[in-house]
């Protein structure tokens, strides 16, 4: 099985670190293009595949094509590429707000194509990846393509009206974790907490926390009353996060990206 991968960022730098230290596949069998020599060269040092500007030679050679570039670029590529694939690859983009419609009017009718919205804690296999297959990819390649993305952490099957939300609420989310986190330190901060010692310590808290609600499948309501002594501490900064509208500010920002992600 070759893997090809046109573009090459941190999120197809992720799945191909996770395959190969999974090994389902070997270095020589992955192949990449990116947009200059110099990154061309940065990803045959860190990842040890092969690396070139040719796109095509990419389309050409390989069964499984990652489509991974910037969501402006994708007509361009799509354009060159096209007549060099065959109906007999499976296409799989990582490219928000392209539709499958998009992709097969601009890359064939006849295309097998998966579309899949990844996430960057896949870089510490812990991502979530959305995945949505078309209905020309048979259910042997869609196992193959969700193996080669659970290297990187959870892949699920989901329809397209619900990728776009994924982008949201799992693709975008991380940023405002970052920031969450960051808000955790810098009130400890302000009470005397070393900086490093209070991302340690927040950080962790918010891992522990995920890992309760996927662990226990309790709803976070229940775990966060579990939390909250009768007149005790919690309760207080949660009442405090309710007077300064946390909830609606997070769910203003997810829907804030998912009208963004249609736009794209």
């Amino acid at each position: 099985m070759k893997l090809g991968f046109i573009g090459c960022g941190n999120m197809a730098s992720a799945i191909i670190g996770g395959i190969l230290k999974n090994n389902l596949v070997q270095p020589d069998d992955i192949l990449a293009s990116v947009k200059s020599e110099a990154s061309a060269k940065r990803v045959r040092e860190t990842l040890g595949v092969s690396c070139s500007t040719d796109n095509l030679e990419v389309a050409k050679s390989a069964d499984y094509v990652f489509l991974a570039v910037k969501p402006q670029f994708c007509a361009q590529v799509a354009t060159e590429i096209k007549e060099s694939l065959t109906p007999n690859q499976v296409l799989v983009s990582v490219i928000a707000g392209k539709n499958l419609s998009w992709l097969k009017e601009h890359l064939g009718e006849d295309k097998k194509i998966i579309r899949t919205m990844p996430n960057t804690p896949a870089l510490v296999e812990e991502g979530i990846t959305g995945v949505c297959p078309d209905a020309l990819v048979s259910q042997e390649e869609l196992q193959q393509v969700l193996a080669l993305l659970r290297c990187c952490g959870r892949a699920d099957v989901v329809t397209e009206p619900i990728l776009d939300l994924v982008g949201a609420v799992s693709g975008s989310s991380p940023a405002f974790v970052f920031m969450f986190i960051e808000a955790l330190a810098d009130g400890a901060v302000a009470e005397g907490m070393p900086r490093k010692q209070a991302y340690e310590f927040a950080a962790q808290a918010v891992l522990g926390s995920a890992k309760m609600v996927l662990e226990t499948q309790k709803h976070p309501g229940e775990l966060k009353d579990m939390v909250c002594s009768p007149g005790g501490t919690t309760i207080e900064g949660v009442n405090t996060l309710e007077k300064e509208g946390m909830r609606s500010a997070v769910m203003d920002a997810v829907r804030a990206c998912i009208a963004k992600t249609k736009k794209l």
